[in-house]
């Protein structure tokens, strides 16, 4: 009965020692299935987190994209409505140009006629009248920024004078010296209205 016992105990012993190997067994088993487990979600979030990164870029790149046409379109808006606002100054400083190479000819016509020299009494009421007129028109056209350009005795310049005739250069005139006016030449503000057509010396 004693050694019954002592052969149960023994079993006993030997089937705890089991037990604990086994519980050890199972322990490293879940440890290393949470190992493995943890392995797959640090995996899985690294995934995740490039699959993100990725997105990110992306969306900061097409931001980047739609702020660079925004600018782009601000900017050629700016330089449409600056374009706009010179052509209409320009258009409003020379607003005058066409009524005023129409009148031209007309005061070519004044002038010559104030050039006739006149006896009878008649007659030059008739020239003191013409001379009003040329007078009042010359006033208009000064009024608007339409100056007779001084071209007699100048420089010659292509950009102001037309040359229709050159004479030789005479005692006390330059060359290149403009000593003939045949038309008078005008100027709209800074613009050349019509050139003067004169005669050169060389």
């Amino acid at each position: 009965m004693i050694r019954k016992r002592g052969v149960d105990l023994a079993d006993e012993k030997n089937l705890t020692e089991e037990q604990k190997s086994e519980e050890i067994n199972d322990t490293a088993e879940k440890a290393e299935q949470a190992d493995v487990q943890s392995v797959e979600t640090t995996e899985s979030e690294e995934q995740t987190e490039q699959a993100e990164q990725a997105q990110l870029t992306e969306l900061e790149k097409k931001l980047d994209e739609t702020e660079d046409k925004y600018l782009r379109a601000q900017a050629e808006i700016a330089n449409m409505q600056t374009r706009y606002k010179k052509e209409q100054e320009r258009l409003l400083k020379y607003q005058g140009q066409s009524i005023a190479k129409a009148i031209l000819p007309a005061v070519d016509n004044l002038q010559r006629a104030l050039q006739i020299e006149v006896d009878d009494e008649n007659s030059k009421q008739l020239k003191k009248g013409v001379e009003m007129v040329a007078n009042d028109i010359q006033n208009a056209l000064s009024s608007n920024d339409v100056v007779q350009m001084d071209a007699l005795n100048q420089k010659f310049d292509p950009k102001f004078h037309q040359a229709v005739k050159t004479v030789p250069v005479e005692k006390g005139q330059e060359s290149d010296t403009v000593v003939q006016v045949y038309q008078e030449g005008y100027m709209l503000k800074d613009r050349v209205l019509r050139p003067a057509m004169v005669v050169v010396a060389q």
